[in-house]
């Protein structure tokens, strides 16, 4: 037996899904932001589990034929701030304005660099001088990894003569420990501002990278797994750990999100959706249309340019473990979260600070008893305590109140987000899904004035799932500051030589990999096609400097839609009910049914509660749902 496996750690569950002879399986622990090693483990170790029927991590793992992992390591060390100490050599008379032109960028360049700018001489005359200079300062101020970025139209000549001086007068015996990256080896860009920044979060990233990706691929070594671990990066692609780069892992979790939109909106031929992914510590947002994943190029990290395309997903800090203050006499959402340590009050581990998950326990939509398939008990005191003190006393409201309060401006909030990302929403499907997602899906809709809903069955590991979507790639980019064949053709031999060095580390022959590239103007104008072999004489070229984009890719197994069940239209039976909170501050008993109890064709009117082991999903007064032959849920407003 082989199983295709695919992780993604998000800031408070990692979750798995697990594709092979036994069907598709999933399986999810918190996770455990001091050793992110730990919850890798512990997921798979479940996953084995619910596969045998008992843990065997050393059978899972030799039976694994690829596993690829999304981690929410960099995501993480960007929020906190935790990274090495950046020391940036720049050129004699560079401006830091020239860098830092919004609040943010001032900020971040303080946290990575803080003092630690070095300038020097590129003269012929004054570079050894000057860089021994700068080496010594930035190395006696602590700096741990430097970088080196020189602006202008010499900048990649320059940086090529510091790499030389370096290595002369700086062998790897005296510098240590200290690496270097310079800014156009990692990226050709002609904007400096935008290329020293995605250096710099390279950089800031590498080693928290580096040491815990490696050290996730030894214990996989230890029980013998075949192949290599493949990193899922930020632009769908997937590399073994040796040959990723550490500004794609950032946001890679939100694109496995993306991946699965596309497929379920291919799946039900959908033209415009919206997917809204919940989890404990975001909502990220994103339109998917015709089944074309959203990109922008170049793109953006944590509010700072960089160089690389990324996907276009919108991250909000609301989620699941999002802190609810009264500042006024308004309550804010967020963006503070308490994670999964110490989590939500009702959670029981130390936290005090009331959040959505505290409000829907009291309110009775979740069930303390069986949250998280029963493994974490929940603890309603706890939570009345947080939210009586926190939100009920200071706005002079009961309980009752408070909690409708809590769960209107959660709903408001996410509902704003959807509808700065979607525009009219006339025809739009909203896709719900993470831990959260289905659980507001039918009011965030009637906030935004959408009417058709769709939570599918994955929903707790949506973005597991689409990572499963990923093939074995890498991207090149390279500067052509005049378009001829010659030069184009000049340029794509040595990306080609580079992909085929790349590919061969990853295990596999070029000739077995699939090669495409293309021509984008620096600027407007239209993409130009380029064949495996080059430009054809007298084919039209962009006029002036463009990009040349080279993409090699090595096809691996994914998971395939099949028809789906029969049909049995029918309606569903209830398998219990639970005393709920409604809009009119009432308490009524709403009918429960688990969504493992459901046949394709059933549905219902709500209100109902329909549960999973991982999610709820809420259908609210109003709304119709009913279960797909691929048993997701369809929900419309009635």
């Amino acid at each position: 037996m082989a199983h295709l496996v695919s992780i993604d750690n998000g800031g408070t569950f990692t979750d798995i899904c697990v594709i092979g002879d036994a069907g598709l399986i999933h399986s999810k622990v918190l996770t455990t932001p001091y050793d992110l090693t730990k919850c890798f483990l512990d997921v798979i170790i479940a996953a084995s589990e619910r596969l045998y029927g008992e843990a065997d991590i050393t059978r899972f793992v030799r039976e694994i034929e690829y596993l690829r992992y999304s981690t929410t390591a960099g995501t993480n060390a960007m929020v906190e701030r935790v990274g090495p100490p950046l020391g940036l050599v720049v050129r004699e008379g560079w401006k830091e304005s020239s860098l830092t032109t919004t609040e943010t960028e001032h900020e971040l360049l303080r946290a990575f660099v803080a003092d630690r700018i070095a300038r020097i001489d590129t003269s012929t005359d004054g570079l050894e001088n000057s860089l021994i200079n700068a080496v010594n300062t930035l190395g006696s101020e602590g700096a741990a990894y430097l970088v080196v970025s020189l602006d202008g139209a010499d900048g990649p000549a320059d940086e090529d003569r510091v790499k030389a001086a370096l290595l002369r007068r700086f062998p790897r015996h005296l510098l240590g420990a200290i690496p270097v990256l310079f800014s156009h080896e990692l990226v050709e860009d002609l904007d400096d501002r935008r290329r020293t920044w995605s250096a710099l979060v390279d950089a800031f990233l590498h080693q928290t990278m580096e040491r815990f990706l490696y050290n996730a691929e030894r214990e996989l070594r230890e029980h013998r797994v075949r192949r290599p671990l493949l990193v899922y990066a930020n632009d769908s692609s997937s590399s073994r750990v040796a040959k990723s780069t550490a500004i794609k892992t950032h946001g890679s979790g939100p694109r496995g999100g993306l991946q699965a939109a596309s497929a379920l909106a291919g799946r039900y031929e959908i033209d415009r959706l919206v997917s809204l992914d919940i989890g404990g510590t975001t909502t990220d947002v994103a339109l998917v249309e015709r089944t074309i994943v959203p990109e922008r190029d170049p793109g953006e990290i944590a509010g700072l340019p960089v160089s690389f395309r990324m996907g276009d997903v919108s991250s909000h800090g609301i989620g699941g473990s999002s802190v609810f203050s009264v500042q006024g006499e308004t309550i804010q959402v967020g963006p503070r979260s308490v994670g999964a340590v110490p989590g939500p009050a009702c959670f029981g581990r130390g936290g005090t600070d009331p959040t959505i998950t505290d409000a829907y326990l009291l309110m009775g939509i979740l069930d303390g008893g069986s949250y998280f398939g029963g493994t974490l008990v929940l603890d309603p005191e706890r939570a009345k305590v947080a939210i009586t003190e926190k939100i009920a006393q200071p706005l002079g409201l009961d309980l009752g109140a408070a909690l409708l309060a809590m769960e209107a401006a959660y709903n408001a909030r996410v509902a704003a987000e959807v509808s700065a990302k979607l525009g009219v929403p006339d025809g739009a499907v909203l896709l719900a899904f993470g831990g959260a997602g289905p659980m507001n899906a039918c009011g965030v809709a009637d906030a935004a004035g959408i009417t058709t809903v769709l939570v599918p069955r994955l929903a707790a590991v949506l973005s597991a799932f689409g990572i499963n979507f990923s093939d074995i790639s890498h991207g090149y980019r390279a500067l052509i500051p005049s378009a001829t064949p010659d030069t184009v053709n000049e340029k794509l031999s040595g990306l080609r030589r580079r992909a085929e060095r790349d590919m061969f580390v990853e295990g596999f022959e070029l000739g077995e990999c699939v090669l495409d590239a293309c021509l984008r103007p620096v600027g407007d104008g239209p993409v130009v096609p380029v064949t495996a072999e080059g430009i054809a004489s007298g084919q039209k070229l962009p006029k002036g400097s463009a990009w040349l984009d080279v993409t090699v890719t090595k096809s691996i197994p994914h998971y395939e839609f099949g028809a789906g069940d029969s049909v049995i239209a029918n309606d569903y039976h209830p398998t219990g009910s639970r005393s709920v909170l409604d809009a009119s501050g009432a308490t009524v008993e709403v009918p429960v049914t688990q969504l493992a109890d459901l046949k394709p064709g059933m549905n219902g009117y709500g209100p109902v509660l329909i549960e999973d082991e991982y999610f709820t999903c809420r259908v609210i007064d109003g709304w119709k749902f009913e279960v797909t032959a691929n048993y997701d849920i369809w929900l419309s407003r009635v």
